[in-house]
This record gives C-alpha cells, sequence and structure tokens, in this order.
C-alpha cells in the first residue's frame, strides 16, 4: 500500500501539497490554541506556535521525501549531470567512446560464444550425450564400420541408447528438374536416441531399419517449407530419391539441427550395401546416450575393452583399431572453442584497458572539480549526496556508452555473421542464434554495471581523499593529490602492459598468417572452378558411371574459355579423410598402419592443377578396365618407402596384397596439398578413374574468370545426362578459403586476398559420403 501511496503522489502533486498545507495549518493553530489557553495573548501565540513547529519550508520538503519518490533530487541531478557533460564537451565524447567500443567488442564475441558454448544442444537432457567413433594411433577421432558399431551396440553396458549415422546426399526428381540433396543416413533409433520430437508425423524406428520395411524419409523443418510449400498433408506421400520411392513419414521441429551433419532429408540405413557388410569399410558415426550414473570415463573404459575384444577376434580389419567416447557438445565445438576463448580473451583485454582509460579520464576530471565539491561541502551538502551526483552521471553516461555500445555490437555480430560462408555455416547451425538475446543482454548489463562503478568509485575515492579546506583555498599540491597522481601514472602502466600481451598476442598471429600464406600447395589454384555430379550408384554402374564422366569432359573441353577439364574423387586441400592403407610388395611389413591419400582421377587432371611430373607418366585414357591397374603416387610417398631407389615399375596393393588389389607405379608427381595447409603431407595414391570409379569432382581450368563459367558448367554437366544432380559449385579459391581450417589459406604465389579473421580462424571440418575410409 505504501508503494501505491508514493506512485499516486506522482500524479496528484497538487492536491497532496493542498492536503499537507491544511495539516500543517491545522497544527499551528491547534499550538496556538494551547498557549492562548495558558494566559498567553494572541500574537505571542502566534509566534510562539511557528516556531515550536519549526521551519514550513523544511516541514514541506521532509514530507514530499518521506512520502514520495524523491523523483524532483532525480530529475534535478540528472539535469546538473547533463550540464557538467555539455560544458565538457572533449571528456565527455571521449568517455562515451571508450565505454562504446569497450562494450560493443566484449558484447560481439560473447554473443559467438554464448551461442557456440554456454547454450545447450537442443536435445533432451544432452549433458548424458555422447560421441561414439574408433581410434587408433593414427587417428584418433576415426568413423567405425557398421558390423563394429552392431558388436559395440550389442556388447556395451554403459549407453540406454548407441546409434549410428553418415553423410551422403540422394538426387530428387522435381518439377524443376533433378536436384542433389545432402542426405543423413542413421539407424532406426537416432531421433529417439538425441530425444528429439518430430513436428509432423513420427521419427524412424528400429522397425524402418529392417531391409523389409518400406522406405520412408524424414523431412528437416527447413526442407518441408522450402520445397513442400509446408503442406500438412506431405505425411504419407512418396517422393523419388534415386530412383527409389519413399514415404514421408515426419517433419522435424524447426528448432533442430545436427551440427555434424546439414541435412536436406534423413533416411534409414535401410538395407546395408557392400562397404556397410564390410568390416575394413568405416563409414559411420556414432552418437550414444549414457545410462544413468555413468561417466564419460565409464564408457570410454568399456568401449575400449569391447574393442580390444574385437581387434583379436578380427586382426585382419581391426588391428590397432581401439574407441574413443567424448561429450557430444564437446567434440561438435572442440575446433571452434580455442579461437573462440582466444577471441573472447582478446575482448576482455581491450575492455579493462577501456576501463583503465575511463579510470584515468576520471581522475584528471576530478583533480578540476576539487573546488567545485569543496563547495558543496562547505555549503551542507551531505557525502551521500554528492556520492548520488556521482551514480547519476555515471548513469547517464554509461546508460549512452551502452546504448551505442549495443547498436555498435549488432553491426558487428551481423557483420561478423555474414563473413561466414553458407558452406562452412552448415557445420556451424549454433551461430544461426547468434544475437542481442537475453544472455547478451544481461552480460551488457554487467558490463554497464560494471562502468557505473568505475565512473561513482573512482572520483568519489579521489575526492574523499582530499583535504576539502585546501581544496577550497585553492592550496598548492597536497598529499592526497601526490598519492592519485602516482596511481593514474600505475593505471597507464597497466594499459600498457595489456597492451603488450594484446600485441604479442598479435605478433604471433600475424607470423602465423604469414607462414601460411606462403604455403606451397605444389599447384595453380587461380582460374580453376569445380562442381561435384551426384550420380546415384543404383541406377550407374561402373561402366555406365565411366561413360558418365568421359561425355561430360568431352562436352566441356570444347567449350570456349577452357584450357582443360579433369575429374578427382575429392578436392584438394580438404583433409585427411579419404586415406587407405597399403603395402609395397617385396618390402618387410610388421603389421604397421601405412596410410595414404587416395583419389581417382581423369587423365588431365593434373594437367588443370599444373602439377609437376617428377617422373614417369600421367594416366591416359587407354588405363582402363583392359589394362593392368597402374598408380602414380606423390613425392612423400616415393620418398619414405623408395629412398635411394627409382618407384617406378615396383608394386603396391593392400595391406594384406590382395591380388585385385596390386597396381604398377607409373609415375610420380609433386606434393599436391591435399589436406590443410596446417596439416602433414601423407603419401597419396591416385588411381586412374577408368579403373576405379568413385565421385565426380569436375575441375576446369579456365582462361575467363572461373566463377563466370560456373552457370555454363553446370548447363553442360544437365545437357549430357540430365538424370544427374550438380552441387558445390565453386571455385578452388573460394573452396580454400571456405574450408573450415584453423588456418588462412594462399597460394605459392604469395597470394595475398584479404581474408576474414573467420577463415583465418575456423577449424578443419568434415569428409563427404565418398570418404569412406578402407
Amino acid at each position: 500500500m505504501r508503494f501505491f501511496r508514493k506512485l499516486a503522489l506522482l500524479f496528484r502533486r497538487d492536491k497532496f501539497s493542498g492536503e499537507l498545507d491544511e495539516e500543517m495549518a491545522f497544527h499551528r493553530e491547534l499550538a496556538e490554541r494551547e498557549l492562548i489557553a495558558d494566559g498567553m495573548d494572541a500574537q505571542a501565540a502566534r509566534h510562539a506556535a511557528r516556531r515550536r513547529f519549526g521551519n514550513e519550508t523544511r516541514l514541506r520538503e521532509q514530507s514530499h521525501e518521506a512520502a514520495g519518490f524523491r523523483l524532483e533530487n532525480v530529475l534535478q541531478d540528472s539535469r546538473f549531470a547533463l550540464r557538467q557533460l555539455r560544458k565538457n564537451p572533449g571528456f565527455t565524447v571521449t568517455a562515451m567512446l571508450v565505454m562504446a567500443l569497450g562494450i560493443a567488442s566484449s558484447v560481439t564475441i560473447f554473443a559467438f560464444v554464448d551461442a557456440a558454448l554456454l547454450q545447450p544442444l537442443p536435445y533432451e537432457n544432452p549433458s548424458r550425450l555422447v560421441h561414439v567413433t574408433e581410434s587408433s594411433s593414427t587417428c584418433a577421432d576415426c568413423v567405425l564400420s557398421y558390423p563394429d558399431y552392431q558388436d559395440w551396440k550389442k556388447s556395451n553396458k554403459v549407453f540406454s541408447a548407441f546409434e549410428v549415422w553418415e553423410p551422403t546426399s540422394y538426387l530428387w526428381k522435381s518439377a524443376a528438374g533433378v536436384e542433389s540433396l545432402r542426405a543423413g543416413r542413421v539407424s532406426g533409433g537416432f531421433f529417439h536416441a538425441l530425444g528429439v520430437t518430430p513436428a509432423l508425423g513420427r521419427a524412424f524406428t528400429d522397425a524402418d531399419d529392417t531391409p523389409a520395411a518400406p522406405r520412408t524419409v524424414v523431412l528437416p523443418y527447413g526442407t518441408w517449407q522450402r520445397w513442400f510449400g509446408g503442406r500438412k498433408n506431405i505425411l504419407g506421400q512418396s517422393i523419388i530419391l534415386d530412383a527409389q520411392a519413399y514415404t514421408v513419414i515426419g517433419v522435424l521441429p524447426k528448432g533442430f539441427h545436427f551440427a555434424f551433419r546439414s541435412a536436406e532429408l534423413w533416411v534409414t540405413i535401410h538395407n546395408p550395401d557392400a562397404c556397410d557388410q564390410d568390416r575394413a569399410c568405416r563409414s559411420f558415426s556414432g552418437v550414444a546416450r549414457l545410462k544413468d550414473d555413468i561417466s564419460v570415463s565409464t564408457a570410454l573404459a568399456d568401449m575400449k575393452s569391447i574393442a580390444a575384444r574385437l581387434e583379436a577376434e578380427y586382426p585382419q580389419s581391426n588391428q590397432g583399431q581401439s574407441a574413443m567416447v567424448m561429450p557430444l557438445q564437446e567434440a561438435i565445438v572442440s575446433d571452434i572453442r580455442p579461437i573462440l576463448l582466444v577471441l573472447a580473451c582478446g575482448a576482455g583485454l581491450h575492455l579493462l584497458i577501456a576501463f583503465a582509460n575511463e579510470a584515468s579520464l576520471l581522475l584528471v576530471r576530478a583533480e578540476n572539480r576539487r573546488r567545485e565539491i569543496a563547495l558543496r561541502g562547505a555549503l551542507g551538502a551531505s557525502k551521500a549526496r554528492l556520492v548520488r551526483q556521482f551514480v547519476t552521471e555515471g548513469i547517464v553516461l554509461v546508460v549512452v556508452s551502452a546504448a551505442g555500445g549495443l547498436a555498435t555490437a549488432y553491426v558487428g555480430i551481423r557483420l561478423l555473421f555474414s563473413l561466414i560462408p553458407e558452406r562452412l555455416m552448415r557445420g556451424l547451425p549454433f551461430l544461426e542464434s547468434v544475437g542481442l538475446h537475453s544472455h547478451t543482454l544481461l552480460f551488457a548489463f554487467a558490463v554497464s554495471l560494471l562502468g557505473i562503478a568505475i565512473f561513482t568509485v573512482t572520483p568519489w575515492l579521489r575526492l574523499s581523499a582530499a583535504n576539502l579546506r585546501d581544496d577550497l583555498a585553492e592550496g598548492g599540491r597536497t598529499a592526497a593529490g601526490t598519492t592519485w597522481k602516482r596511481f593514474g601514472s600505475h593505471l597507464v602502466a597497466a594499459e600498457l602492459a595489456i597492451a603488450a600481451v594484446l600485441l604479442a598476442g598479435a605478433g604471433l598471429l600475424g607470423k602465423s598468417f604469414y607462414r601460411l600464406l606462403h604455403v606451397d600447395l605444389n599447384f595453380q589454384p587461380d582460374h580453376i572452378a569445380t562442381l561435384e555430379v551426384d550420380v546415384p550408384s543404383s541406377s550407374y554402374p561402373d561402366r555406365q558411371r565411366i561413360t558418365l564422366l568421359q561425355k561430360i569432359l568431352q562436352r566441356v573441353s570444347i567449350m570456349p574459355g577452357v584450357i582443360a577439364a579433369g575429374q578427382t574423387t575429392n578436392l584438394p586441400v580438404t583433409c585427411n579423410c579419404s586415406t587407405a592403407e597399403f603395402r609395397v610388395q617385396g618390402k618387410p611389413w610388421n603389421g604397421e598402419h601405412n596410410l595414404a591419400n587416395e583419389r581417382s582421377i581423369s587423365p588431365d587432371y593434373f594437367r588443370v592443377l599444373q602439377a609437376k611430373l617428377i617422373s614417369g607418366r600421367f594416366f591416359t585414357e587407354a588405363d582402363d578396365a583392359t589394362r593392368a591397374p597402374v598408380v602414380i603416387i606423390n613425392r612423400t610417398l616415393a620418398r619414405q618407402y623408395f629412398p635411394n631407389e627409382d618407384p617406378l615399375g615396383k608394386t603396391i596393393g593392400d595391406k594384406n596384397l590382395a591380388q585385385s588389389s596390386l597396381a604398377q607405379i607409373v609415375g610420380v608427381v609433386d606434393d599436391v596439398r591435399e589436406s590443410g595447409l596446417d596439416e602433414q603431407i601423407l603419401p597419396a595414391i591416385y588411381r586412374p578413374f577408368n579403373q576405379s570409379p568413385g565421385t565426380i569432382f569436375l575441375t576446369v581450368r579456365t582462361r575467363l574468370k572461373p566463377v563466370r563459367m560456373l552457370p555454363v558448367l553446370v548447363a553442360a554437366v544437365h545437357q549430357a545426362d540430365p538424370n544427374v544432380g550438380v552441387r558445390n559449385e565453386f571455385t578452388i579459391i573460394e573452396h580454400i578459403n571456405d574450408t573450415k581450417s584453423p588456418t588462412c589459406t594462399a597460394h605459392r604465389r604469395g597470394w595475398q586476398a584479404a581474408l576474414p579473421l573467420w577463415h583465418c580462424c575456423s577449424a578443419l571440418w568434415d569428409c563427404t559420403a565418398s570418404s569412406r575410409i578402407r
């Protein structure tokens, strides 16, 4: 009730004043009557009653203060603060600018940290979800085979649910033609393990993941809206994927994302293919939910014991294979966490410099206000009243600075977000929630409160330590003044120390950046356009796939502006993920894992890259299935496995030297950088596509700007065969820049394009469905 009486006083002040005057008059009159009754004359009684009652003006002020919100004082302090700031424009503008920049930088970086590291995953009880894969001496986080997954799922005692997924793609025949859609291939309980409830229909079950079950598909919310107009009658309808009919059974909720795979549709494993049934063919990653009271370390120990048993049972495929279990959120953000923490530390140091600058400015201003504060104290202003004035000035400054800082942060967030390439965002869907949300605004409020404290405490501590009598008399240097000048010099020293830390960090980053700008790719990335041709395996067996590639290359090679056209199963500067184990025939072998990047390429592929042939020859069209298998190796493989000898004519094969895997070395090329710029160059084996067909990445060297050739190349592919899909159209330079690598990119000419910081500081990402490891 008291609060509402005070609130009513704000809107009924005149009535309150009238009632107060009537009340005061009544009490004066009552006192006057008592004095007259005691024998005092009327005039003397009137004066005595006024003296007894006290100062009317002061009583009115006290009554207003007791009954109201002291709004007048607040407004008065605010007006005075604005006048003071207007009288000192240099101080005001500098203080607001420094504070706004500090708030803007810290809030901008915190928004990304919050979205990536602080916000929980959009799943049920996400802290119990773990990422499960295989590991070995050469790969700490490797995909696993489907038979291994089945044994792990059957034998483990630590998971309440254990499912797998792999990236893939499907061709969808729409009214506009054939569309290539990114897809996720999952086991039946995948969405149940994540705890995701569809917005429409139902999710997969184990019954959907059997060869006898009808083929089904679950659509992400975005696909449902974009391709099917958000129609609720989509449930039960069939769509054609890779010439097979799939029934739509559900639509996922709008906020769902799976950072490992940005899929446009989800299907079940359904009918395991030949690779799925091969224990040595690895293409799946696992996601599991821990049982209650089971820790990650306990789960890891259990999975390692199962892996050790499988290694003993299947030494040919599982030798050296162990297990890796880690929290799912850690697996998703582990690559991006270091750079976000580095940026957060940098922003925090910048904020400390801003606060130190503010304190220095306030100390200087406090020196200039010593006489003013001394005079106000001499005239009766209490310490509480002076502190309230400092608080008001601090609030005014910080509120304006915070408004400017938040506006700048909003622009900065949008700018940084726009610099993230669309293809890179597929692996960072959690960043879509970046913005000035409740957590970010709460952080900005906390920073603002700290700013208000600095604006309030710094001048007050300075002035409360001063000798007000000397200040009022404009005396000379006081002890307090000397002390606070020394304190100011310490602030400057602290700022310099923080700046030195930032400069050292920037110098180290600059040095790393310089080195990366001069990394040898050993090929010329300029003027190369690329695109991926999606070809369903069921409709295009090996012979037809080879014929299709020949038709595409023939059509593209004669196009105006094309210098050379080639093909590879994986683009350079991608990752060390399309690897295979090999062995040199006639060399001693002790069971070690000899890994090499493996690619199938067309004869003109190295001509497109302008890679250097060291010895031997390139492939020709004659290197087909009718001839003995041949391979080309890189310089690293030749140096490591054929020291002081000529590798030409030597034979390599898989680790078992199966007859079907044996191939003769016919050439040695320079070390084309197949992996990220910060990764070690692995041995590489190149096979002719005509003998070992696979994924088709079309690579074309052009005379014109390659980006202008991309639409023409897409049209040429569809003219060669309208039943195939095309995706991932970009130039090699764009591919290098957009690779989610912890480095920036460059080629051996020292290309110095203005790369966004995000490109320089992101981390290596996924391998596509074509990257099954054998």
